[in-house]
């Protein structure tokens, strides 16, 4: 998948492999197929003179399902793709922002949720207690240290060695050819993720803590958004 080599192209140009109602499907495709709590990408297919209004992206067994907003009459051959940059932009700052929650949360994530407004994160924080009006201070720390996000690969084998590197609890980390992605910010925080990221910390912008949660005895759950 495109966007998991590099969430900064916009573009793409793939042979349609299948019309299923209102799906385009391409076996690649830059746009970022809803899951993981992450929505899917939004914007424009180009067919000839054609151009179709992609409201979704969704994963399918055959690659990458565009979902569109219209009746769709046969199509065969190549296809174009412009992603909608500013809603892609703002998915991914708010997903690496939950990375950072993480890094200032050391504690098992039991549930979350990305939006372009506002974000959630759920904790399972047992007994512990924790001030978290300390978020603003603590995360915008962290993205002012201008922390660089890097990506590596490891084997299923490897993962099972180092649990550890697993915080989520509702989710299993997405297993691409018996891989799994590693996302790495500077050296305050180390997870699997297929999910799209900035480069840098500093692009973020400004981290506002909404409110806290609680949402029973395992789910401690922390709203924010970014200014």
């Amino acid at each position: 998948m495109i966007y998991l080599k590099d969430s900064y192209i916009k573009n793409f140009e793939q042979k349609i492999v299948l019309i299923e109602e209102d799906k385009i499907i391409t076996q690649d495709s830059s746009f970022y197929a809803q899951s993981g709590g992450q929505p899917g990408d939004k914007g424009i297919l180009e067919f000839n003179d054609q151009k179709f209004n992609v409201i979704n992206t969704i994963k399918h067994e055959l690659g990458i399902a565009h979902v569109v907003d219209t009746e769709i009459s046969d199509l065969s051959g190549d296809i174009k793709g412009h992603i909608d940059w500013d809603h892609r932009y703002r998915l991914m700052k708010m997903h690496t922002t939950m990375h950072l929650l993480c890094a200032a949360l050391p504690y098992y994530v039991t549930g979350g949720s990305i939006g372009i407004e506002k974000s959630r994160l759920d904790f399972d924080l047992g007994e512990e207690t924790f001030e978290f009006e300390m978020l603003n201070k603590i995360i915008n720390e962290f993205i002012q240290q201008s922390h660089s996000i890097l990506y590596r690969w490891i084997t299923n084998e490897e993962l099972d060695q180092k649990p550890e590197l697993v915080r989520t609890l509702s989710v299993k980390p997405p297993r691409t050819n018996d891989k799994i992605r590693l996302v790495k910010i500077g050296d305050i925080d180390l997870q699997p993720c297929g999910g799209t990221h900035v480069a840098n910390t500093s692009e973020i912008g400004e981290f506002k803590f909404i409110k806290y949660e609680s949402k029973g005895k395992m789910n401690k759950r922390v709203q924010f958004t970014l200014v």
